[in-house]
C-alpha cells in the first residue's frame, strides 16, 4: 500500500529538526504527491507558494522574552517575526525575534522557494532582533537580503544590530553573513519593492519604532506593535479632543484587511504600565472597529499569560467586537492567513486622509526616508 501522507510529512519536520534539509523538501514533495493537493501540512514545510492573494504566517507572537513550555503550545512562545508573501512571490519578514530561526530552518527547505528577503526590523529592543543570529539564510551566500529599521540621531540599523552580535555576546560576528546583505535607515514615508508598498509609521514607545503597513495584490496588512495609545484617556474608552498623532495614527490603519496589533496588556494591567510603550486589548478593538478593519489579530502576547488566559482575553475581546463586523483573534505561531482584496475595506482605505510623513524631529537632518548604509 501507498505511504499515508501524514506520516510522509511527520517524517519530514523530523528531517527538518534534525537539519536534513534536501530531505526534508524531497518528503514534502512525496506528501504532494500522495495526497493529490497541497495539503496544508505540506504548506507549512513549503511556505506559501506564489498564488491570487497576499499571505501572513506567524513564526513569533510573543512579547518582551520568548515562553516556550506547555502552558503555551497554542499560541507560541517565540518572540515577534511575521511572513508576509505576496502573490508575485515578493518576500518580506517582519521584526526578527526567536521565530525568526523556525522562519530560516523553513525557507531553506522550500523548494523552488525564493532566495532574496525583505527584513523590517520595527526597533531594535531585543524581543525584536535576538533571532537574527539564528537566522540561517543570513549564513547561505545563495541568499540576498535588504534589512531595513529606523533610525534615529544614533546608531545606523547595521551598526545597532552588529552590537549584539559582538564577541562579548556572541562567537559570530555580522561580518561573517554569507549572504549578500544591505541595510537601509528608514524614516517614516512609503517605499515600492517588486509589487508590494511598505508605508512605514512612527509608534509610541520608549524606543524609536516604526509600524508598516503593507500593501499588495489589491489587499493591506497592517503590522503595529509596540505601540501606546498616545491619550491615556482614548485607551480607557472615553472621547478626549483629538490629537494630531491620533489622527496620523488612525489613518495609519484605516481600512486595513488585517491589523496586527499590540494587545499585551488589558486595560487593568495598563493603568499600572502606564509609559511602557504597549496597548491594551481594548484600545486596539476600539481602534479596529472605529477604522474598518477587516481582521484582528491580537499580537505581543505577555509572557505571564498562557494559552488559557489568552482565550479569555479573545472571548472578551470577541464581545467587545460584536455586532461591528470586525473579526477578532488573537496570533498563534504557524498561523498562515490569505488576505483576499475586499472592495468596502479598500474604499474606506481610500476615503481616509492621505497619510503625510512627519520628519523625525532633531537638530540636523540626519534621517531620510531610506538611507542605504555602504557595504563594508
Amino acid at each position: 500500500p501507498a505511504p499515508d501522507p501524514a506520516e510522509v510529512v511527520k517524517t519530514a519536520w523530523q528531517q527538518l529538526g534534525d537539519r536534513h534539509y534536501r530531505d526534508a523538501a524531497e518528503s514534502f514533495r512525496r506528501a504532494e504527491e500522495l495526497s493529490g493537493n497541497t495539503c496544508g501540512a505540506c504548506q507549512l514545510g513549503r511556505g506559501p507558494a506564489k498564488g491570487k492573494h497576499m499571505r501572513i504566517r506567524f513564526w513569533g507572537t510573543r512579547g518582551s522574552i520568548p515562553k516556550p513550555g506547555p502552558g503555551t503550545v497554542r499560541y507560541g512562545g517565540n518572540t515577534s517575526c511575521v511572513e508576509v508573501r505576496s502573490a508575485g512571490g515578493t518576500l518580506i519578514l517582519l521584526d526578527c525575534g526567536t521565530g525568526a530561526h523556525g522562519f530560516g530552518q523553513a525557507l531553506l527547505a522550500e523548494p523552488g522557494g525564493p532566495r532574496r528577503g525583505h527584513l523590517f526590523i520595527g526597533h531594535t529592543h531585543w524581543d525584536h532582533i535576538q533571532g537574527l543570529p539564528f537566522l540561517a539564510p543570513l549564513f547561505d551566500p545563495a541568499f540576498e537580503w535588504d534589512i531595513y529599521g529606523p533610525r534615529g540621531l544614533g546608531p545606523s540599523i547595521r551598526e545597532t544590530l552588529a552590537g549584539q552580535m559582538q564577541y562579548t555576546y556572541f562567537p559570530i560576528t555580522i561580518e561573517q553573513f554569507a549572504a549578500k546583505v544591505r541595510y537601509h535607515d528608514l524614516g517614516e514615508g512609503s517605499i515600492e519593492i517588486d509589487d508590494v508598498r511598505v508605508t512605514a509609521h512612527y509608534m509610541n514607545h520608549p524606543a524609536l519604532t516604526l509600524g508598516y503597513r503593507i500593501e499588495a495584490d489589491g489587499a493591506s496588512v497592517v503590522y503595529a506593535t509596540d505601540h501606546e495609545p498616545h491619550s491615556p484617556a482614548l485607551a480607557r474608552g472615553e472621547r478626549p479632543p483629538k490629537s494630531a498623532d491620533e489622527c496620523h495614527y488612525a489613518s495609519f490603519v484605516a481600512g486595513a484587511d488585517l491589523l496586527i496589533h499590540d494587545a499585551q496588556f488589558t486595560l487593568g494591567e495598563y493603568e499600572r504600565h502606564l509609559g511602557w510603550g504597549h496597548s491594551p486589548v481594548e484600545f486596539a478593538v476600539d481602534l479596529a472597529i472605529a477604522q474598518h478593519v477587516r481582521k484582528l489579530a491580537l499580537f505581543h502576547h505577555d509572557p505571564m499569560r498562557d494559552d488559557a488566559a489568552l482565550d479569555e482575553l479573545v472571548a472578551m475581546a470577541r464581545q467587545r467586537a460584536e455586532g461591528s463586523g470586525v473579526e477578532v483573534f488573537a496570533a498563534a505561531e504557524g498561523l498562515t492567513i490569505e488576505l483576499e482584496r475586499d472592495v468596502a475595506s479598500t474604499d474606506a482605505r481610500d476615503a481616509a486622509p492621505a497619510l503625510q510623513p512627519r520628519p523625525l524631529p532633531a537638530p540636523t537632518d540626519r534621517t531620510a526616508p531610506i538611507a542605504t548604509d555602504p557595504e563594508p
